[in-house]
Formats: structure tokens, C-alpha cells, sequence
């Protein structure tokens, strides 16, 4: 790992900001004391809410952790999608006796009142999802003490993250759980993009600062397998979704070894943007008519996803997983982060007895 990051954790471990009640305090504190990197997910917080999880973590923790921030999305829906969309769903908001989300309720979720508070009160690591934030806004979290990664899913978007500041890349790759994090939406993200191993060998050679490789790492070798490749740390969210500090409803930590979802596929069905998840029904009749259109299609199906929860259907909830879900342990965060390191240097012993790379 670089010295920054070294400094930083102990253990080539980072927990996956988990946005929607899932990355809470308990589960980041639980990491950060095993020698990983907690993560908090503001993504869907308002600013005070974000403060006030912060203002917890530091009374589980004195050791390092991140905030994840989204970057406000500024593309537009096509005329007339969402609609079309709402339409759609209104069997859904009958059949679970709800209404469905107002889709103009908002497009940046604060994210310069949430930019304030991590400089008015600087936490150890910042990440960024959905884009890349301003030189301006790299310089000041760096003048604060702040270390700064953003995610990527192309060689191109991990230049424009060295490019604009940022002290690291989270390569993205299509494996992983929950929303990818292209920094432009685009029809071809619908189902293609480039599986880890490749992808952090082209961000390695694109670019100079260090880069944290995500998607579908569920053990100890496939850590070792990008370390080997060229990342400085791994950052694993399915795996800790079913730990018991993990804020995921209980039906969601049961649905990833659940014989009734047996695949995830990327789906704008649920936000308007592409994001894996495990298969259910709501997928299948609604997500080849989702329409590209975040935040609105996140904000009208909000109360559907609440009342599925409400009502104990799993197959009206939004599933966010990883293709390696199966492999997912209902162990204490802490032990897993302990039994991820024993296998990381299990794996790395095996390899150092053939002769391969350490």
C-alpha cells in the first residue's frame, strides 16, 4: 500500500459505503477496530443526519474511518419516461396500499451542506460515487487532513479522478453489488463494463495514484488476487451486508443465500440508474421499462420499497448484492474482517511457495 493509506488501516480491508440504512455506525465502527476502514454512507442522509452518524461512529471508535457523499446528478430524463414509468407502477402502489414518491423531491440531497460539515469537521477519508467533485473541493479536504478516493468503472473516469486531485481510485468493477458508479449515464451502462481483474490492471497503468479494486470480493484469495494485480487495498460491501451490525433488513441478509434468488443482474428498475441486485419479481416485470432517470425513478419508488419491507415481501424490495453473494458468512464484522486477513495471508504464503508474486 502507499504510505497514506498504510497510515491509515492497518489491514488491506475497506468496508463498502452501503447507501439506504445499511453502512450504519455499529457495522464501521465494528470494521475500523478490527483494522479495516468503516465506512459511513451519506449518500441519502441530509447533512445534520450525516453529522449526527459521524458524531456516533467517534463515540464506537477513535480509529480511522470514511464518509461516501454522492456528486448531484445533472442529466436530464427523457421527456415524458417518468411518467410513463409512474404509470406503470401504479399496480405496485395499490397492491401494497401506498402512493408513490413525488420524483421532483430533490436532485442534490445537500450535497454542498454535507461538503460544509466534513470541512467544519474533518473525518479521515472521503469517497466519492456517481462522479468527480472540483479541484477546489480536493484542495480543501486535503488542507483539512482529509484523505479523498473516487470511484471509477474505465481506465478514461480513473484519469479524470488523478486529474481533478483526488488522492486515490475505488475501481468499480461490474461484479459489484448496488449502483455502479459511472460518472456519466449512459444507455450502454446497462449491462456491460469490465470485470475487476482487467479493469484494475488498466487503471494501474492509467494512472499514478493508488487504486482500492471493488466488486464481488467475498474472501481472502480474492483479495490476494488484487493485490496481486495492482490494488493497494480491497473494499468488499456483500460480504459485510449480512453481517449482524449491518443495518440491511433482515429479508434482504437472508435473500443472499436465499435458493429463490439465484442470480443478480443490473437494473435501472429501482432508481433510475444501473445497480446490481438480486433478482425478484419487481425486477423482472418493471426493470426492462425503467427508464434512465436518477434521482426522479429513486424518489418515486421509495415508498414502495418501504412498504414492501413493511409488509415482509422480499420480492417487491430492492436487493442490492453482489455476484458473489452466495458466499456471504452471518458472522460478527469484526471475526470477518479476522478471517479475511487469515485467508489474505493463507493466500499469499500458497503463492510465495510457488514463486509467484507477494
Amino acid at each position: 500500500m502507499s504510505s497514506a493509506l498504510t497510515d491509515l488501516f492497518p489491514h488491506p480491508i475497506v468496508q463498502a459505503p452501503m447507501a439506504g440504512g445499511v453502512s450504519v455506525p455499529q457495522l464501521a465502527a465494528a470494521v475500523s477496530e478490527a483494522g479495516g476502514l468503516g465506512f459511513l454512507a451519506a449518500g441519502y442522509k441530509t447533512a445534520d443526519g450525516m453529522y449526527q452518524e459521524i458524531k456516533q461512529l467517534r463515540g464506537l471508535t477513535s480509529r480511522p474511518f470514511g464518509v461516501n457523499v454522492f456528486i448531484p446528478q445533472r442529466e436530464q430524463a427523457e421527456s415524458g419516461a417518468v411518467e410513463v414509468y409512474a404509470h406503470q407502477l401504479a399496480g405496485e402502489a395499490a397492491w401494497y396500499e401506498t402512493e408513490l414518491g413525488d420524483p421532483d423531491s430533490g436532485r442534490d440531497d445537500g450535497y454542498d451542506a454535507k461538503l460544509a460539515v466534513l470541512l467544519d469537521n474533518p473525518v479521515p477519508v472521503v469517497s466519492f460515487h456517481f462522479g468527480v467533485p472540483s479541484r477546489e473541493v480536493f484542495d480543501k479536504l486535503r488542507r483539512a487532513g482529509t484523505f479523498t478516493l473516487v470511484t471509477a468503472t474505465t481506465a478514461e473516469e480513473a484519469r479524470a479522478v488523478e486529474q481533478a486531485g483526488a488522492d486515490a481510485v475505488i475501481a468499480q468493477g461490474v461484479e459489484a453489488g448496488g449502483h455502479q458508479g459511472t460518472h456519466r449515464d449512459l444507455p450502454e451502462n446497462d449491462g456491460s463494463g469490465t470485470g475487476l481483474l482487467a479493469l484494475v490492471a488498466q487503471i494501474r497503468e492509467a494512472v499514478g495514484i493508488p487504486v482500492v479494486a471493488a466488486g464481488g470480493i467475498m474472501r481472502g484469495s480474492q483479495i490476494a488476487a488484487v493485490l496481486a494485480a495492482g490494488a493497494s487495498a480491497a473494499q468488499l460491501g456483500t460480504a459485510f451486508l449480512a453481517t449482524p451490525e449491518s443495518g440491511a433488513h433482515a429479508l434482504h441478509k437472508q435473500a443472499l443465500t436465499n435458493p429463490l434468488f439465484v442470480r443478480t443482474e443490473l437494473t435501472r428498475a429501482f432508481s433510475g440508474r444501473p445497480a446490481r441486485v438480486l433478482v425478484n419479481r419487481f425486477v423482472r416485470e418493471h426493470g426492462p421499462y425503467a427508464p434512465a432517470a436518477y434521482p426522479e425513478i429513486n424518489h418515486l419508488t421509495s415508498p414502495l420499497r418501504k412498504a414492501a419491507a413493511k409488509a415482509g415481501d422480499a420480492q417487491g424490495m430492492s436487493l442490492f448484492a453482489g455476484q458473489g453473494h452466495r458466499m456471504a458468512r452471518e458472522i460478527a464484522a469484526g471475526r470477518l474482517v479476522e478471517v479475511l486477513v487469515g485467508e489474505l495471508d493463507a493466500a499469499r504464503t500458497a503463492l510465495s511457495a510457488q514463486g509467484g508474486p507477494r
